[in-house]
């Protein structure tokens, strides 16, 4: 077996930092850490995050970078970074956090990957004022090329003779072309876990940094994304590429002598291993207080980050709409709304956040009586609790404007105890393997939503358990430990 490297922003573990130095671990979040533990190693589900870890066999290195004070003392008190030769049980994952420095990170990550390079590939500007490209702009550049470069030198290092990286996501997309010139003898994949700009839009990026960018993937012996769709758009942007040529039935691209593969390789859910999680019994005591607030209505459910584009706000909006249409659920219903913060260092997403709030409270004002609260929203991140609400949910709402895949709209359905409806926006990646059971609505029409919702509501419960029957079905098509091996096999 040859050695595996991943490479990716966000590590297995995270570190807080008390006051007298001490360090406390716990599991990294999000869809992406648990996709890459099935394959690499790591924290198990003791501290109550995502389901799905696992090991494998020896060789595998997670690189990552330490994302505030407490990782970055960790990083520094480990051997050049080892944290799994420190001390830190991590699951048997060998872990190399890289301490890139605050201001180099912070223009990096924020100003360029999450302020720029995220709200192209969503289509988040609001163009008429943005994205605004000056020369404050060209620092952050140079601030995320050089982040990247921190990576690709650590993976150059790093790497025996003829070894397999997996590099993951929009953070990383100058590092493959740079791990190329450092590494040539390595086979590398970069998987894209956004979505992908179409050409018109890409283009709003300056021209030498659209170029880069895609050269920087291109870099790549292989360019894994979750949906069709996805692939299509980068393989149209890459035709647009000053020396580039694009082979749509092979699914390559060439430039300057060096061939890259594209492919799509969908992320599902380890069912046993969610069904397990759901079953503890810290998921059953939030059940329980779940209960105690809903009591016997009808329950909605969705379970977000405040992240502009999963379009919370419209989906209250419709919410809102469907007690306005349908006032027979007065009384009858409870939306659950857990919408935890992101993103908390730029304006845009604190706005955001607000918003939710602002619209929430004008549902609780304007609908709520003495013996009903119509709705619930929870902003602090609880794991157990989505696991409750996933259980207990009759609708779930999942309404991005656009998304890479989207996991909440798949790991419902599998841990469902009675069976719940999914409205689905189509413009998430999820629609294409869940489509022919779920409701599919345009995010951008709220009356739609509503009406989707609502229809949800009176499905037959037979009708129900069917469609949840076939989306636990195609959700577990393909696990993380599957999606991660083939694309390391696309690269032999």
């Amino acid at each position: 077996m040859s050695q595996v490297l991943v490479a990716s922003n966000r590590g297995p573990v995270s570190f807080s930092l008390s006051g007298d130095g001490t360090l406390t671990m716990r599991r990294g979040g999000g869809g992406l850490v648990s996709g890459l533990a099935a394959v690499t190693g790591g924290p198990g589900q003791a501290d109550g995050r995502r389901a799905g870890a696992g090991r494998d066999g020896p060789g595998a290195l997670w690189v990552c970078a330490a994302l505030g004070d407490g990782d970055r003392e960790a990083a520094r008190r480990a051997p050049d970074g080892r944290l799994d030769l420190d001390g830190h049980d991590i699951g048997g994952a060998a872990v190399r956090m890289l301490d890139i420095p605050a201001a180099t990170f912070h223009r990096a990550y924020n100003a360029v990957a999450n302020a720029t390079l995220w709200f192209v590939h969503h289509l988040l500007y609001d163009t008429p004022s943005t994205p605004h490209f000056d020369a404050r702009s060209r620092r952050d550049w140079q601030s995320y090329e050089a982040y990247n470069a921190a990576f690709a030198d650590a993976l150059a290092r790093d790497a025996a003779a003829g070894a397999k990286a997996a590099i993951q996501d929009y953070h990383l997309s100058l590092a493959p072309r740079m791990l190329r010139d450092r590494r040539p003898d390595l086979k590398i994949v970069h998987f894209s876990h956004t979505p992908w700009a179409p050409p018109e839009y890409y283009r709003l990026l300056p021209d030498d940094i659209g170029e880069r960018v895609l050269d920087g993937i291109l870099g790549a012996d292989h360019a894994g994304f979750l949906a069709e769709r996805w692939a299509q758009a980068f393989l149209d942007c890459c035709a647009l590429l000053p020396g580039a040529k694009v082979d749509r039935v092979a699914g390559t691209v060439t430039r300057g002598g060096h061939v890259t593969t594209v492919g799509v390789h969908g992320l599902g859910i380890d069912g046993d291993a969610l069904r397990r999680r759901a079953a503890e019994p810290d998921v059953a005591a939030r059940m329980e207080a779940l209960r105690e607030q809903v009591g016997d209505r009808r329950l909605i459910v969705r379970v977000d980050r405040t992240e502009l584009s999963k379009n919370i706000v419209r989906g209250l909006a419709a919410y809102r709409e469907l007690l306005v249409n349908h006032p027979e659920w007065r009384g009858r219903v409870v939306h659950l709304v857990f919408a935890y913060p992101s993103r908390y260092d730029l304006p845009e997403y604190r706005e955001y956040t607000e918003a939710v709030r602002e619209e929430a409270a004008r549902i609780t004002e304007e609908f709520g009586t003495p013996g009903w609260n119509p709705l619930i929203l929870q902003v602090n991140d609880d794991f157990p609790r989505s696991l409750a609400a996933y259980r207990m949910a009759d609708v779930l709402l999942v309404n991005p404007i656009r998304d890479g895949m989207n996991l909440v709209a798949k790991e419902a359905p599998v841990v469902s105890d009675n069976g719940c409806a999914l409205v689905l926006s189509r413009e998430a990646g999820a629609a294409a393997e869940l489509a022919d059971h779920a409701l599919l609505v345009n995010p951008y029409d709220v009356s739609q939503t509503a009406e989707a919702i609502h229809r949800a509501l009176l499905m037959p419960r037979e009708e129900c358990a069917a469609r949840r029957k076939g989306l636990a079905a195609a959700a577990t098509a393909l696990p993380p430990r599957q999606w991660f091996a083939d694309q390391l096999a696309a690269l032999d």
